[in-house]
């Protein structure tokens, strides 16, 4: 074997002889090792949260045959989507961050940005975004909104749109980051992200909706059951270095 050796050379830095370079590795099999213990207590999750998404369908359900058989008109669907949607937020930012900090105790700034992120960007993909894609699939006729983002005034409420879901998401934060409570907060996440999704499409669309039931009972099923649980549980722990042994109050 060729062995190098390098005559000159000298420990430290250069007029710093005292000072040493410490690097950490992450072995391949502690990196492989953490990403098995994520994926299972995400599939744990999923499993878990799976029968309540389900029961939480079956809700939305009934409530779009009330909808269908009372007439009831969009302009009163898009006021409860809109008033649903920010409350959704509002448990989203909580739980993703009183997770993160949870697991974490992380800085403030940190705090503020993840539970942003993971409220609403997930929300608004799980309300607004999947429940508009879902529509064309249906090949229904459905509008797309981005309410973080719009700035026409909120339904009987004289403020813009994205004052108070922004606003929404701030007070999540605060809570979530003063109080580390994520289980009771994670249920009402659950329903209130599948009423918000059916009401979407009965807001800005159209259609024949009775026959469509069981395709709106999978899709509000989908549209909720990986969005909330990737956005309460994976998504804060990925900023985590390392976990604790709590379990959520």
């Amino acid at each position: 074997m060729l062995a190098m050796t390098f005559p000159h050379w000298k420990r430290g830095y250069p007029g710093k002889p005292g000072l040493r370079l410490k690097i950490t590795c992450l072995s391949s099999s502690v990196y492989a090792k953490t990403v098995r213990k994520m994926i299972r207590r995400i599939l744990s999750e999923l499993k878990e949260h799976a029968p309540f998404t389900a029961i939480g369908a079956v809700t939305g359900i009934i409530i779009m045959v009330i909808i269908v058989f009372a007439d009831i008109p969009s302009s009163i669907s898009e006021a409860t989507f809109y008033t649903l949607h920010p409350l959704h937020v509002v448990l989203s930012a909580l739980v993703t961050t009183a997770m993160y900090m949870r697991y974490s105790k992380g800085k403030l700034w940190a705090a503020i940005l993840i539970g942003y992120a993971g409220s609403v960007g997930i929300a608004t993909l799980s309300d607004a975004i999947i429940p508009f894609l879902e529509g064309n699939a249906l090949n229904i006729e459905i509008g797309f909104h981005v309410p973080f983002l719009e700035t026409e005034k909120m339904p009987y409420f004289g403020v813009a749109k994205w004052v108070v879901i922004n606003s929404a998401a701030v007070i999540g934060i605060a809570l979530g980051y003063w109080k580390h409570t994520t289980k009771v907060p994670h249920s009402g996440h659950v329903l209130l992200s599948t009423w918000a999704s059916l009401f979407y499409f009965t807001s800005f669309s159209t259609a024949d909706w009775i026959p469509l039931l069981p395709l709106i009972f999978l899709f509000l099923f989908l549209s909720v059951w990986i969005p909330c649980c990737l956005s309460d549980v994976a998504f804060p722990l990925l900023f985590v270095r390392k976990t604790g042994s709590q379990e959520n109050q």
